[in-house]
């Protein structure tokens, strides 16, 4: 039996009343800018986005991809997806599995040691050893600490690991023992990333998502003890019933529990997608200036507090390896989001999991029965992917460049590529002096740095220059940039 890491007292939260500074003339002011560039658009954590994948790339391409890959011999990062989770967020838009009795989760982890082997056979049998492991979901911890021991001893038997590898994992405080955090700290693991959303009572009973403010302390407390040296927490405004001031004191809270790093996501309402979704109260959504109030209320007691502004609504100390990153100029972004990770191959295991190899994208089979027939038959569950053209590397670094450091260098662009930034994209650079006439970039020497205002609409710049996007047009079907 798993031994919960506190007693819970759900009644004991704090509502904060009454109304915080964001809410201001010069907070609205400013909301209200920025509120006029709010439309649907990508994360970027891939370019070309996962829209473009398709069913033209397999398990063949897959597989000479991963040949590839061993034979460079060049670290590696990996990814293991982990969808189940024992209750349904109404906001979630991940791909997980509902599974409330633990139901379904031996096939599961079978198959995704059976892809691990195979994985592992084509790179070589001995790949190239890994700098970075992430544990997703879903619920990593979902699963018993027994069962995830038995997978991560598998894990390491198959897949070598740098001595400074870096590993972290998403947990969920309302199922997470301290049986877990030991067997994770026995393997070393240093990261933890903890979903808070929102501590306000009414707001989690509205999101399906219960857990008190001890839950929350008492997990980093218990992590803090077993040698884990970076803490993330995840909120997200715009969901239903939400108020500048009891947002603010969720953060005030967190950040009293001793936290690194904060993630402050948009809810991406897409009920179209997620049916579940259509249970929240939609009357209650914050929308336009009063849901970028929210974030304006995170943002300013973040940074009274000391942290530094990464970029895209996350935040870290000045000390994390994220905001040193940043500042030296290694920043990184791939499908984990930020991150300080220099390996060039990526590879994910489970249903769902999108693997970054020799300039393509591949992602396994989302269906859990499609993935683990593929992976038990011994051979890839690859279902699409997409073969990157010299013009997506091209656009892909700058994209990339511009979403970790928010500057265009002509200069950097030129010395990788060998080409000319102003003949390579003279359509574009019309579009760059718009936005520069709009505030939202400076000119700096030959290229850009985005404003304060352009910091908060990267992903609006970054729009430039996806070529897909100027294709196709509108871009229904992403969350919203604000």
């Amino acid at each position: 039996m798993n031994t919960p890491i506190h007693a819970v007292d759900r009644n004991a939260e704090h509502r904060a009343g009454g109304e915080f500074g964001a809410s201001s003339g010069a907070a609205r002011a400013w909301a209200q800018d920025i509120q006029r560039w709010d439309r649907p658009g990508p994360r970027y954590t891939s370019y070309p986005t996962a829209r473009e994948f398709h069913d033209g790339v397999g398990p063949t391409e897959h597989a000479a991809a991963l040949r590839n890959a061993g034979a460079l011999g060049q670290p590696l990062s990996l990814y293991l997806h982990l969808p189940f989770c024992k209750q349904q967020c109404l906001y979630c838009a991940c791909n997980m599995v509902l599974s409330p009795y633990g139901r379904g989760e031996a096939p599961y982890l079978d198959a995704i040691v059976q892809e691990m082997r195979t994985v592992a056979e084509l790179m070589g049998h001995r790949p190239p050893p890994a700098a970075q492991l992430h544990l997703g979901g879903g619920t990593p911890t979902f699963h018993s600490p027994d069962h995830l021991h038995a997978l991560l001893t598998d894990l390491h038997e198959l897949f070598p690991m740098r001595p400074d590898a870096e590993k972290a994992i998403e947990v969920d405080a309302r199922v997470t023992s301290i049986e877990h955090l030991d067997v994770l700290a026995s393997f070393g693991f240093k990261r933890l990333s903890v979903g808070v959303q929102d501590l306000d009572p009414t707001v989690q009973h509205a999101i399906g998502r219960v857990q008190s403010a001890s839950e929350i302390r008492n997990l980093v407390a218990a992590a803090r003890a077993r040698g884990f040296t970076s803490i993330n927490a995840d909120l997200i405004y715009g969901l239903p019933h939400q108020r500048i001031a009891s947002f603010r004191a969720t953060v005030e809270q967190v950040l009293g529990f001793g936290v690194d790093r904060f993630a402050i996501y948009a809810f991406a309402h897409v009920p179209w997608l997620k049916r579940h979704q259509r249970r929240l109260p939609e009357d209650a959504l914050p929308q336009g200036v009063d849901k970028l109030l929210l974030l304006e209320a995170a943002r300013e007691a973040l940074l009274q507090a000391g942290m530094v502004d990464i970029g895209m609504d996350h935040f870290a100390h000045p000390d994390d390896t994220l905001a040193r990153a940043q500042r030296d100029a290694t920043l990184r972004r791939n499908f984990m989001g930020y991150t300080t990770d220099t390996a060039t191959s990526l590879i994910g295991f489970g249903s769902s999991a999108i693997s970054t190899l020799g300039g393509g994208y591949f992602q396994n089979a989302t269906k859990l029965s499609d993935y683990e027939r593929a992976a038990k038959s011994g051979g890839l569950a690859t279902e699409r992917g997409v073969l990157l053209t010299p013009d997506d590397t091209e656009r892909s670094a700058v994209i990339e460049a511009l979403m970790c450091s928010f500057a265009i260098v002509p200069a950097t662009f030129e010395a990788r590529f060998g080409r000319s930034f102003r003949e390579t994209f003279e359509t574009e650079i019309r579009d760059l002096r718009a936005l520069e006439e709009q505030g939202l970039l400076a000119a700096e020497g030959e290229g850009w740095r985005a404003t304060p205002l352009g910091r908060r609409l990267v992903r609006n710049i970054a729009m430039v220059f996806d070529a897909y996007r100027r294709a196709e047009g509108p871009t229904e079907g992403f969350s919203r940039t604000v």
